[in-house]
């Protein structure tokens, strides 16, 4: 079984469909014979403190000032909104707990990379990658960020966080720097190749080995599909699968536990979870023979 993590009340309206499409994931996923899912209990909110500036925190659980409430972009703040990224984020420390105990696991949530210390940013509240390290201090946590945007808030984050590793593959520069422990490989969306891609995950999982790693979080973004309005014209559907099925291979070999989270996609919603699907697919191949 595929240790799956979601609640309902990661439910929220939006002006995008980038919380909505997580029950639709999870709606797909129900009638698979080999998910087990699990309920997240609540976050520690002095955790969100430790993580973030507590004045950040204070007004996204406030809503006041509102300028800072929104600053990732979800406007206006509500408190659904509020709930729903609070329990995704639980998620995520729950997550974690089961791939160290299975192996592998996944948390149907996205929203996290671009998120800095003082605020939010492009529709990441919370930094849900490096809440994991925040949380568990006495483990390496490597970050291989395959979402379309450049993960810039967890690259800062790498700055705070001794135990915090990110290496993202983008297509689209976002701010991404590079800092000790902070790499990123540039694949262009319209001269790229799935060669180039290729090799830049393998570069991925040396680092990770390299650098000891005792977790990987795997940002499965499909916003690099040639179909998402961000998307890289090269990468269609076929080489989403292969590169899922490569992540998991190479997470399977490399003997380090891994969780995935959806990251970005933002083509139509039916089509769009059909492409999240072959990540849990791949896992299941790969970990579940």
């Amino acid at each position: 079984m595929l240790d799956v993590c979601y609640s309902p009340d990661y439910f929220a309206h939006t002006h995008t469909n980038s919380m909505e499409k997580l029950t639709a994931v999870a709606n797909a996923l129900k009638s698979w014979k080999k998910i087990k899912f699990h309920e997240p209990e609540s976050l520690d909110l002095e955790l969100l403190k430790q993580l973030h500036d507590p004045k950040y925190i204070d007004a996204f659980l406030t809503g006041t000032p509102e300028k800072l409430a929104t600053f990732s972009g979800f406007k206006p703040w509500n408190e659904q909104l509020r709930d729903a990224v609070l329990k995704i984020n639980a998620g995520q420390i729950l997550a974690a707990e089961l791939a160290w105990k299975n192996g592998v696991s996944a948390n149907i949530a996205q929203g996290f990379h671009h998120a800095v210390y003082e605020y939010g940013g492009s529709f990441c509240t919370l930094n849900g990658l490096a809440l994991v390290a925040q949380k568990f201090p006495n483990k390496r946590i490597f970050v291989l960020d395959c979402d379309q945007h450049g993960g810039n808030g967890t690259a800062e984050f790498t700055r705070r966080l001794d135990n915090l590793f990110n290496f993202s593959i983008y297509g689209l520069p976002f701010g991404c720097p590079t800092y000790e422990r902070c790499h990123t490989r540039y694949v262009h969306p319209k001269q790229g190749s799935f060669a180039q891609y290729t090799l830049a995950v393998h570069e991925g999982f040396h680092m990770a080995q390299a650098w000891k790693a005792d977790l990987i979080i795997y940002q499965a973004g499909m916003d690099c599909h040639q179909a998402d309005p961000f998307g890289s014209a090269w990468f269609n559907t076929d080489l989403i699968a292969k590169r899922e099925e490569m992540v998991f291979s190479l997470a399977k070999k490399s003997q380090i536990p891994m969780m995935f989270v959806l990251a970005g996609g933002y083509q139509n919603l039916d089509d769009l979870v059909q492409i999240h699907l072959k990540s849990f697919e791949a896992a299941i191949r790969v970990f579940r023979k």
